[in-house]
């Protein structure tokens, strides 16, 4: 029996109505699922944790990543979403936190943005290379590769080959450093080391004439000390005058700090006479001349003193007490202001 043509194109035009229904439905289906997916909150074990994602990784490689670092998400569903929104080429390697109730569209969101955990590791003007070791070795969030190095070893690392007998003393610019979580204590120390060398070669360039350094490390070595004598800042360029003034002259520096610096860990908090007595390659009371090494990490205050000093005659200066300083040019005003503020108290 020959079929209706007629009959024939409506069965076939129903079945294919049908077929095209039912792609639609499930594409629906799909999509609504997805978007479920891509906005449920995720179970994190631990509730909250970091994640790491390498640099130049591809999409694929960040879904392996996020989940090997214990953030569950989809990787068929994570790359679909991923490229559907088109932010494939912008995912960015960091280190990332998240904490359970996180949905895979956040995750992704986060990931695009670079809105990395940075850490922080802040040293502070006037520390000992020693303190900046300390600290930097209880960080938690380093990667400690310098543990067990000697300081020369740790110079050597950095490649700081100027630095007198491996000592990195006066070569770390205090600053505070962000970094991603495990990275090396090495690239801390590195950063650091650079930002100083840009700052002092920054004051030696802007220096005032006749100065009496020959090289920029003297002048490091000097901005130590004066980090060191004072903590108020518009007396520095006064201090670092008198300084500068003392070494043109032929005197001694006398300055306490760097006597300390050259007893140790036999410093117990006080400098007593015999201490000033004692002669240590530090000790400005013995010796003359700038100590070998600077004795402490300066700012760029102290930097900037030591290069642009006070013009001034003055040879001595005395604590008021409060923190500041009174100058004096000869040794009768100076014993008369001791009087006044030392053996007066």
């Amino acid at each position: 029996m020959q079929s209706n043509p007629a009959t024939f194109r409506m069965t076939l035009f129903k079945k294919c109505f049908v077929a095209g229904a039912i792609v639609v439905v499930l594409a629906a289906a799909a999509i609504a699922g997805g978007y479920h997916w891509a906005n449920s909150p995720l179970e994190l074990t631990p509730a909250q944790l970091d994640v790491t994602v390498k640099p130049h990784s591809s999409l694929r490689s960040v879904t392996l990543q996020l989940n090997r670092g214990g953030v569950p998400v989809e990787p068929e569903l994570f790359v679909i979403m991923t490229r559907l929104l088109g932010l494939q080429s912008e995912l960015k390697s960091g280190n990332y936190e998240f904490k359970t109730g996180v949905t895979p569209y956040e995750v992704l969101q986060k990931i695009a943005r670079g809105d990395v955990n940075e850490y922080v590791a802040t040293i502070i003007e006037g520390w000992t290379f020693k303190r900046m070791r300390a600290e930097l070795d209880a960080n938690p969030a380093l990667k400690h590769d310098t543990i067990g190095m000697s300081d020369s070893d740790l110079m050597n690392a950095i490649n700081a080959p100027e630095a007198p007998i491996g000592n990195g003393e006066g070569l770390f610019f205090p600053d505070t450093y962000l970094f991603d979580k495990n990275t090396s204590d090495l690239d801390v120390y590195r950063r650091a080391y650079r930002l100083m060398r840009l700052r002092l070669d920054e004051a030696w360039t802007a220096r005032a004439p006749n100065l009496p350094y020959k090289t920029p490390y003297d002048a490091l070595t000097m901005a130590s000390i004066i980090e060191k004598e004072t903590g108020k800042k518009s007396d520095r360029p006064m201090v670092a005058a008198v300084f500068a003034n003392r070494l043109r002259v032929g005197m001694p520096l006398q300055t306490d700090p760097t006597v300390i610096y050259g007893m140790g860990d036999g410093y117990t908090g006080h400098i007593r006479k015999k201490d000033l007595q004692t002669d240590t390659p530090y000790n400005t009371y013995t010796r003359m001349g700038l100590p070998p090494t600077p004795i402490s990490l300066p700012g760029v205050a102290s930097l900037q003193a030591a290069l642009n000093p006070a013009q001034t005659t003055a040879l001595y200066f005395v604590s008021r007490g409060d923190g500041s300083s009174i100058f004096s040019d000869t040794l009768g005003d100076h014993n008369k202001a001791v009087d006044k503020y030392i053996r007066g108290q």
